[in-house]
């Protein structure tokens, strides 16, 4: 006879068919969309200046990011009738209501970056199954 498991965590308040909201977690916790979130946070910027915000990211996944984000009401696209042409991108009220959650994630990230490299570094040694280090807690 199976016995039947509790659901603990975020999920045992979702509904039982949940993959979109999985869908929306990796929307908002995708590298790309937590680096772009948290720089619009403080004004609207034009492409390039984004780009040169966000170190490493490639002109196709500034705009592939851009472009999900702004479909999932995140952010908007204006463009401006001048020439040069001027598009500017700006967070949604939906996307300033993530601005607290995006900036804690990237601000673990900065503080405990070395951290998870030591760990990193760690397996690598004794790899998955074997004695830890004695650094390992």
């Amino acid at each position: 006879m199976a016995t039947s498991r509790r659901i603990s965590g975020p999920c045992e308040a979702w509904p039982e068919e949940s993959a979109f909201i999985r869908e929306v977690l990796d929307r908002i916790g995708d590298k790309w969309s937590v680096l772009i979130i948290s720089t619009l946070g403080a004004e609207p910027l034009r492409y390039s200046d984004l780009q040169a915000s966000i170190p490493g990211i490639s002109q196709r996944m500034l705009t592939v990011t851009l472009k999900a984000l702004e479909r999932d009401g995140l952010l908007t696209r204006t463009a401006y009738p001048e020439v040069p042409p001027r598009v500017e991108y700006a967070l949604t009220s939906l996307g300033r209501s993530l601005v607290d959650a995006v900036m804690t994630l990237a601000g673990w990230a900065a503080a405990h970056h070395e951290d998870v490299a030591a760990s990193r570094r760690d397996h690598e040694l004794t790899g998955v199954g074997r004695k830890k280090s004695a650094r390992a807690v």
